[in-house]
């Protein structure tokens, strides 16, 4: 493994020092408390300066096209990382930008990119269904094309549309062929989310983030907002999901991420941090918990455990990490201490509330972009080649008795 560190020339030095300014000034204590509170992981004001600066068409284009440089884009995701830049949003509309980019047609491509850069608009993701789980294939939202071919009527509804409430677009999964094999019926659509029949209704998961369920009924959309073919959804859909699942080679340069979704161990690094610094402390007689030889091993094992996951590379770090906040989240409240129950910035909280929220969060982390049991297969089946897995009950032995 390579631990070189990149030397940084002057100019890219001077990157880093407008960077850290920029977002000194935008990113606020202010901005931090409010997304605590709205749970949106989203600030229009930070987006849009963010969007006027010119650092969101520099982040989705590649270099070639005016991007940012290797290093300069590695200096802008770890600072905007560091000062807890609300992200969600932009991470959905760069994945969705690059599927129209591709897939839309001309007219929407030349009204819609703009707009993405500037940050004016947002685009979220209309997977998953009420009933539908993981499996995103068994959708039953319909859409149907009116006898003029001109525009479709959509009807049905999606879960976890996470940030709609702050789009102007859904990158919407529909069935327009119920009798087809589920790979073969899908047809995707970038819809606009002001249209006559949508409905947004705000859902708070367990770490109080704010997703949505959006109901969809007689959605009358314009073929123009038809992304690839009919019944070739599948086509489109691939890139923005193989992103969302790291099933995209790594740069050669090493300047990414070890793993996909790394971006959330912050919260665990931050816990493990404030639960060490909290044992290291003397209380009134004199004593210190990490002097019990019991804390000191289940604090000792933590880190390994965190800095063993954070090793660990591509999807298979994806698995590790998420299992690794389920697995250390419930001992650093232990060993914080019965003071660890209260949440950030309350009063007496024993480490300002970051292990409390870890342990919140953690089964969260175990779900997005796919449930820790669907990346388990995935590398069952794409990795190590096991077949995909058999959920059918056990056929009953003919043969009774020993």
């Amino acid at each position: 493994m390579d631990f070189s560190i990149v030397e940084l020339s002057d100019d890219d030095q001077a990157f880093l020092a407008e960077v850290r300014a920029f977002l000194a000034e935008h990113v606020t204590d202010e901005v931090r408390r409010r997304d605590r509170e709205t749970g949106d992981n989203f600030d229009e004001a930070v987006h849009l300066a963010i969007g006027a600066a010119g650092y969101l068409e520099k982040e989705w284009k590649p270099l070639h096209d005016g991007g940012f440089t290797r290093v300069r884009r590695r200096i802008w995701e770890l600072e905007k990382r560091r000062v807890h830049t609300p992200w969600v949003t932009w991470g959905t509309t760069a994945m969705v930008a690059r599927a129209v980019a591709a897939f839309g047609k001309p007219e929407l491509v030349e009204d819609v990119l703009p707009k993405v850069f500037t940050g004016e608009v947002r685009m979220c993701l209309g997977y998953t269904e009420p009933e539908g789980g993981s499996d995103i294939a068994t959708c039953k939202t319909r859409a149907v094309r009116e006898a003029d071919g001109s525009s479709w009527i959509i009807n049905g509804s999606k879960m976890f549309t996470t940030g709609a409430h702050n789009c102007q677009y859904v990158f919407l999964i529909t069935n327009t062929d119920p009798d087809a094999r589920k790979h073969k019926s899908l047809t995707m659509f970038l819809v606009p989310l002001d249209l006559p029949g949508i409905q947004i209704q705000g859902i708070r998961t367990v770490d109080g983030d704010r997703t949505n369920i959006v109901y969809y009924s007689d959605v009358r959309v314009d073929d123009k907002y038809l992304l690839g073919e009919v019944n070739g959804g599948w086509t489109v859909l691939r890139g923005p999901l193989d992103a969302e699942h790291g099933a995209v080679s790594a740069a050669p340069d090493g300047l990414q991420d070890v793993a996909i979704m790394q971006h959330q161990t912050g919260f665990m690094s931050a816990a493990l941090d404030a639960v060490a610094a909290r044992a290291g402390h003397r209380d009134a007689g004199g004593v210190r918990p990490i002097d019990d030889g019991s804390v000191a091993y289940r604090l000792g094992r933590s880190a390994a455990r965190l800095e063993a996951a954070l090793s660990t590379p591509s999807i298979f770090g994806r698995v590790a990490q998420a299992q690794t906040m389920r697995d250390i989240g419930p001992d650093l409240m232990d060993i914080a201490g019965p003071a660890s129950v209260l949440p950030v910035e309350t009063d007496g909280a024993a480490d300002d509330g970051a292990s409390e929220y870890l342990y919140r969060f953690a089964p969260l982390a175990g779900i997005y972009g796919g449930t820790l049991e669907v990346f388990r297969n995935m590398i069952a089946q794409h990795v190590l080649g096991l077949g995909k897995p058999n959920y059918a009950p056990p056929v009953a032995s003919r043969h009774q008795g020993p």
